[in-house]
């Protein structure tokens, strides 16, 4: 199973840190994928959740262990024009990544190509799905060797 570090979390929340360049490598060493949470202004790529934070380059958002969140609609194009792996999604149940995936909202039914986000600590993990994003990835990979 695919396991995305939200925003670079591995052990819950971290508002300071989440989508810091460093952070997210350390998450990627960590043997993670990440969730990036991308814009794009005037030619510019930035990370950030509520507004461009991070000045990064095309090569930084190429990472394949990265599931960029396009949070403008400069940055879906840009990155579906440069064939980078990226995903839009608002409310929606589930979209789709460039990639073929589904990512899907909490609590909602999942298939083999399925990225699920976790809310919670203690959210349980479908057992059919291809991944989940979460704040406490490192919970779940030791569940997932536990078993």
């Amino acid at each position: 199973m695919k396991l995305i570090a939200h925003r670079g979390n591995v052990n819950g929340p971290r508002p300071s840190s989440e989508n810091n360049p460093e952070y997210l490598l350390s998450a990627v060493d960590k043997g993670y994928d990440c969730e990036v949470d991308v814009w794009v202004l005037d030619g510019d790529i930035w990370l950030g959740h509520d507004g461009p934070d991070y000045l990064v380059s095309k090569e930084f958002i190429s990472n394949p262990a990265f599931w960029n969140h396009a949070k403008n609609l400069n940055a879906l194009a840009y990155m579906l024009e440069h064939g980078i792996r990226c995903f839009w999604h608002e409310g929606d149940e589930r979209t789709l990544t460039s990639d073929g995936f589904i990512w899907t909202y909490p609590n909602k039914e999942v298939t083999s190509i399925s990225v699920i986000c976790l809310i919670n600590k203690d959210d349980t993990v479908p057992e059919n799905c291809y991944g989940i994003c979460s704040d406490w990835v490192s919970k779940h990979n030791i569940m997932r060797i536990g078993t």
